[in-house]
């Protein structure tokens, strides 16, 4: 392939993913209840797992619950956001959207990184919305600048990759009704793990599992980040947490973004 070939086959994949993305932010606009449930779910958690159940919640003496339990509320809004990806990709595939979409001459990776984009963009202001809650609460960053804003990188990162098993799930998925088990696996996915408790006060072997949760990674890498309050560990992955938080969703990645472009290509038309 010449030069000239690859760059305009590069152009045109960048131009439909952003046509994709587009798409997506419309449906958004237009949908004001979507919009709603997106922006009111962060609320409903905080005073859920904040205020109700963190009033009963002792992890250590001298330690403000609010403070260790907001980062882990902000990975676990990220992790928990591929459910609506995957129900969207599914709904998209049930209407025939999808195979509208394989019927052009578009990129074939364009539908798939497009809904990528468009859901990172999402996270962020889901992201957004639940640090002006925090605020609103009384949760502060300790860290600084640099610091705070690398651990919202790090919490979008999470989400990035998390983007891709849901488009994955979606694509295997045969009907919304089969999607909406899908919680099954989100909820245990985002609370067992650091979130909301330090794994040493779990069950031995439950607090393995916890520990080498990619949430809790990022859960106790933005911790740190922010100058808050970290769970009591001195196991080699609650050691290296920071280093974690780039590793696990770069491994997701790899995985499952392949995983995803290779579905879509070779989904019955």
């Amino acid at each position: 392939m010449t030069t000239a070939r690859m760059s305009s086959t590069a152009y045109w994949a960048m131009a439909d993913c952003w046509t994709i993305v587009r798409r997506d932010l419309t449906h958004l606009a237009k949908q004001p209840s979507l919009l709603a449930w997106q922006l009111g779910f962060p609320i409903v958690s905080v005073l859920l797992f904040v205020f109700v159940f963190g009033s009963a919640m002792d992890i250590g003496e001298g330690v403000d619950y609010k403070d260790y339990a907001m980062p882990g509320m902000f990975a676990m809004t990220m992790a928990f956001g591929f459910m609506n990806t995957a129900m969207s990709v599914v709904v998209d595939k049930e209407r025939g959207v999808t195979d509208r979409f394989r019927s052009m001459p578009m990129a074939p990776s364009a539908v798939v990184t497009g809904r990528g984009v468009s859901d990172v963009l999402h996270a962020a202001l889901d992201l957004l919305v639940l640090a002006l809650i925090a605020l609103v609460v009384g949760w502060r960053s300790d860290g600084g600048v640099v610091a705070t804003l690398y651990a919202f990188v790090l919490l979008l990162l999470l989400r990035f990759s998390l983007i891709w098993i849901g488009v994955w799930l979606g694509l295997v998925t045969p009907n919304q009704e089969a999607a909406g088990n899908l919680f099954a696996v989100a909820f245990p996915f985002g609370m067992v793990s650091s979130v909301f408790t330090p794994p040493s006060v779990m069950p031995d072997w439950l607090g393995a599992v916890a520990m080498w949760n990619p949430v809790s990674s990022t859960s106790n890498a933005v911790r740190e980040l922010y100058g808050n309050p970290l769970p009591a560990g001195g196991s080699w992955i609650e050691q290296h947490s920071a280093l974690m938080a780039v590793v696990w969703p770069l491994i997701i990645t790899a995985v499952f973004m392949p995983l995803a472009v290779r579905k879509f290509q070779r989904l019955a038309g």
